[in-house]
Parts: C-alpha cells; sequence; structure tokens
C-alpha cells in the first residue's frame, strides 16, 4: 500500500519571520479596495518576489495616467528591516528609473547615511515601510520626479531643460505599456 501524499500548508517561502510578515502584506494588498490601480500576484510560489501591475488614472497622474506598468518587487531575507529592489519590466522613460528599470526612490535605499549627502537617514527605508507604502511612493514619483541627483540622466536633463521633449517621450511610454499590458 502506498502512503497518501501530504500538502503543506505554510507560508509561501518558508516560515521565517520576514516570509511570515510578508505573505499577511501580501494577503491584505490582494484585499484592500483602497488602493485602486494597483495589482499585486506571486512569482513563482516565493512571496519573496512580488509581480506588481501599476495601472494609473489620468487623474492620479498627467504625465503617465492611462499608463498600465508591470514592474517586480524582490524582498531580502532580511525584510523588513532592509528594503526590497524594484524594478520595472514595462520600459519606463523617468528620471528615477534607471535604463534597465529599477526604481531609485529614497525609501528603497538601505538605512544608512548616505554618502554622498542627498538623503537625510530619515528619507531612507525604516521597517515601518510596507509594500503598499512603497508603491505609493512610486505612483507619487512617477508625476514628480526628483531631478536633484537622476537615475536617468537624460529624462533627467529633459525634466529640466525640455519639457515639451519630455512628455512626448512619456507619453510613447504610456502607449506601449498599454498595448503590452495583458501579454
Amino acid at each position: 500500500m502506498t502512503s497518501p501524499i501530504h500538502r503543506v500548508t505554510s507560508s509561501p517561502g518558508g516560515s521565517s519571520s520576514a516570509a511570515i510578515l510578508l505573505g499577511k502584506q501580501f494577503k491584505q494588498m490582494q484585499t484592500d479596495k483602497d488602493i485602486p490601480g494597483i495589482s499585486v500576484g506571486l512569482v513563482g510560489e516565493s512571496v519573496f518576489d512580488w509581480e506588481v501591475m501599476l495601472m494609473l488614472d489620468e487623474e492620479q497622474d498627467s504625465l503617465y495616467g492611462g499608463g498600465c506598468f508591470r514592474a517586480r518587487m524582490t524582498f531580502p531575507p532580511t525584510y523588513p528591516h532592509l528594503p526590497p529592489k524594484m524594478k520595472f519590466v514595462t520600459p519606463l522613460f523617468h528620471p528615477n528609473v534607471y535604463d534597465h528599470g529599477e526604481v531609485c526612490i529614497s525609501i528603497l535605499h538601505p538605512p544608512e547615511d548616505d554618502k554622498y549627502g542627498y538623503e537625510s537617514a530619515s528619507e531612507r527605508w525604516s521597517p515601518v515601510q510596507t509594500p503598499e507604502t512603497i508603491l505609493l511612493s512610486v505612483i507619487s514619483m512617477l508625476g514628480s520626479p526628483n531631478d536633484e541627483s537622476p537615475a536617468n540622466i537624460e529624462a533627467g536633463k529633459l525634466w529640466r531643460n525640455d519639457r515639451k521633449e519630455f512628455r512626448k517621450r512619456v507619453r510613447k511610454c504610456v502607449r506601449d505599456s498599454q498595448e503590452s499590458a495583458w501579454d
């Protein structure tokens, strides 16, 4: 007689405190109706790797409004003591997004002194941040770029010196995002 197959019902990603916390935050974001335009799912079975879709309303953001931008958030095993990484999968032209898609925003920087002096420790990551506060900050960042230390130099220059051309490039990103959103 063969033995029955037992199903593991533990948290995806394990039983570490980080996995348990992320599991709770993930479930909360999936059921929370107060965050329109944000959708999250797991990549594979690990609670440490999320797929995010930001569907921006034109009222939310006059530059990127109408866009449907996919991103990935990868959480370290030491979460919430260290921040996740966030990377746009959908190409995004923005002063605070590197060409390869990684988001450069203060709250995603480790909680230490900034060696370049651009950010105070209070602007950087702290364990009170959540995936929801990160995504809301990123949505805010899209509409209000920080061009003091741009991750994308070209986008930073256009934002400062040629808003018409900047807007033209952004609107192309929005159109492209709409066409590829559900692929």
